[in-house]
């Protein structure tokens, strides 16, 4: 299934017949482990899915608290606790809404930055909460900034990132985010639930302190028309002994080429509707599996089984054991690629971070900072669906009901990676958006 797609050779890969792409060894030269500041420049970027991830199960460990609390204010009922649990993900979906204009509008860099004023806020007003709105409030707050982190950060990654090891990077902002569920569940062991949302500050104010030094995005630049400033990022990014120029024609040609936004009438082009169509699906298909009504619920799900340790614990050994699976997979995704992954692997290692991934890599370049927003919105609507029934359909039906549906959900997920999810390993996003310009339909037989 991998090698008709980008295998084929031609003239649509070949943007500057002129001059040969650089050798195998010149392109592992400029993505080589010795280049640590495309490194850096992630790790800034990802610490906002840290902050998403800690926000996301933040009411895993605090739900069970409120149940219990002798405060009348803050005391839960099984309905509150749906909504405390839910309305996050109403807030991601805001963000996702709000990432379609501000991730072209501020660029990528500038736009996860902007996330960190609703993180703070929603952090803060849940350590202080006195009442149920400020829990709902900071949710929201929380969920706002985890929308518009996860639609600008993948983007901002892959643009950075050289394809030798865009894999391994695409997979950090699911590796962090899973990073920060497990720093939740650890510290929900020792800290009591407002000093939990304190402990959600510090990844914020770090993310903004780095991202404030790196560079923006080379490609978001040059689509400003800021071709030096451009030039003089990808030459941070990549190092000093870096020969860039090739790189950076590639480029720039390519972006020459779509010199505006797409308009509505080219968004029924096939090369635009077909990757955003796979990209949407995707993150339709990743949230139908479940995955977050039973991360926000992962220790209520615990009480209700006969698990013989703590339900605490038990959560964070599954947080431990997602970060284990998200790390072979970014470790591995360069080598085995993606779909192998897809069909071979679960959530944490297939569906969590490589979705992702491949959203940033296949969308268009014009309609990048719009439809990932819109893959995020759709994503996190699902998930509200998905999170606010949860707990009616196990309290009326029982455990099973919901899980047999997130099984049914993976076999359909096995069809649609065979059919439809294209293999990008080792290609560069123009080579990617070049075999969409081509119209041929070999990937999806």
């Amino acid at each position: 299934m991998q090698e008709p797609l980008l295998g084929a050779e031609g003239l649509d890969y070949d943007t500057f017949p002129e001059k040969p792409p650089p050798s195998p060894g010149e392109r592992a030269r400029v993505g080589s482990l010795q280049n640590k500041r495309v490194f850096l420049a992630t790790f800034a970027a990802v610490l906002g899915n840290f902050s998403f991830g800690y926000a996301l199960v933040y009411t895993s460990p605090v739900i069970p608290a409120l149940e219990h609390s002798l405060d009348p204010d803050l005391h839960l009922t099984k309905s509150q606790a749906s909504w405390f649990g839910s309305v996050f993900t109403l807030g991601a979906a805001a963000g996702g809404l709000s990432a379609m204009v501000l991730n072209d509008l501020l660029g990528r860099k500038l736009s996860i930055m902007f996330s960190a004023v609703p993180s703070a806020a929603g952090y803060a007003l849940m350590a202080g909460a006195h009442g149920l709105w400020m829990l709902l409030l900071g949710r929201m707050l929380t969920g706002f900034a985890g929308g518009l982190t996860a639609a600008c950060i993948p983007v901002y990654v892959s643009e950075i990132a050289p394809p030798g090891v865009r894999g391994a990077l695409g997979a950090t902002p699911q590796l962090m985010a899973v990073f920060g569920s497990l720093s939740l569940y650890a510290l929900g062991l020792l800290l009591p639930w407002r000093w939990l949302a304190v402990a959600g500050e510090a990844p914020v104010l770090t993310m903004i302190l780095l991202l404030s030094v790196m560079p923006n995005s080379p490609r978001f630049l040059l689509s400003r028309g800021k071709d030096e400033e451009a030039l003089q990022a990808l030459a941070w990014l990549r190092g000093a002994d870096a020969d860039v120029q090739w790189e950076f024609e590639q480029i720039q040609d390519n972006i020459r080429r779509q010199s505006s936004r797409v308009s509505w009438a080219e968004a029924r082009d096939p090369h635009v509707y077909r990757p955003v169509a796979i990209a949407l699906l995707m993150r339709l298909l990743q949230q139908l599996t479940g995955i977050t009504p039973i991360l926000v619920y992962l220790q209520p799900i615990f009480d209700s089984t006969a698990v013989l340790l703590p339900p605490q614990d038990d959560a964070a050994i599954v947080g431990a054991v997602r970060l284990l699976s998200v790390l072979i997979a970014a470790l591995t995704m360069d080598l085995a690629g993606r779909k192998v992954l897809l069909f071979v692997s679960g959530y944490a290692m297939g569906w969590g971070p490589i979705t992702w991934l491949l959203m940033s890599e296949i969308l268009p370049l014009r309609a990048r900072g719009v439809a990932s927003g819109l893959c995020v919105l759709v994503s996190w609507l699902t998930a509200f669906v998905l999170t606010k029934s949860f707990l009616l359909v196990v309290n009326a039906f029982g455990l099973q009901v919901p899980f047999f549906f997130f099984a049914a959900i993976c076999l359909v997920n096995l069809v649609f990676t065979g059919c439809c999810v294209p293999e990008t390993k080792g290609r560069s996003l123009e080579q990617i958006e070049s075999f969409f310009r081509t119209g041929r339909r070999s990937f999806l037989r």
